[in-house]
Parts: C-alpha cells; structure tokens; sequence
C-alpha cells in the first residue's frame, strides 16, 4: 500500500550513474509503485546530487524482505566497524 510518507536526508559519499561517479548529497526513502522491478509495491531509494540535474541519481527499488535485510546488514555493519570510526 502507498503511505505517501517520503523520508529525505542529507548524505556524504558517492554514486554512480551513466556518467561516472558523482558526489551524493541527499536520499529520498519512499515506499511506493516501483518503475522497473517486478513487483506491487517495493521500498525505493534514490541517493542524488541535485546540483549536478537529473542524471546524478542512483536508484534502488527492494521487496519488504531485501529491504529489512539491507537495513540490518548495514546496522550490523556500523555496529561492528567502531574501529575506523572516528
């Protein structure tokens, strides 16, 4: 079910597009319709650069389950890295 709830944050790091790499600055966080992956509904997940126009964007489109699975390998991950972390 679309919840029109859009979470959008700011980021440092990195994508890559159609051009080559490119500076990320934000995230949107939205569960909605996907464009492309075969399914209902999907937890999509653009990281940009609006500064740089429409082609500084990666976007991901996950079931429920990839989506809770990323999320946790990330935390998991984070949690397990304190040692670089300044």
């Amino acid at each position: 079910m679309c919840t029109y709830r859009t979470e959008r944050l700011a980021l440092h790091g990195s994508g890559k597009g159609p051009q080559g790499w490119f500076p990320v600055t934000d995230a949107t966080v939205y569960f909605d319709h996907p464009v492309s992956a075969p399914l209902d509904h999907s937890l999509n997940i653009d990281f940009l650069n609006p500064g740089l126009g429409p082609s500084a964007r990666v976007a991901v489109e996950l079931d429920r389950e990839s989506a809770r699975a990323l999320a946790l390998a990330i935390s998991e991950m984070l949690a397990g890295s304190s040692s670089w972390m300044g």
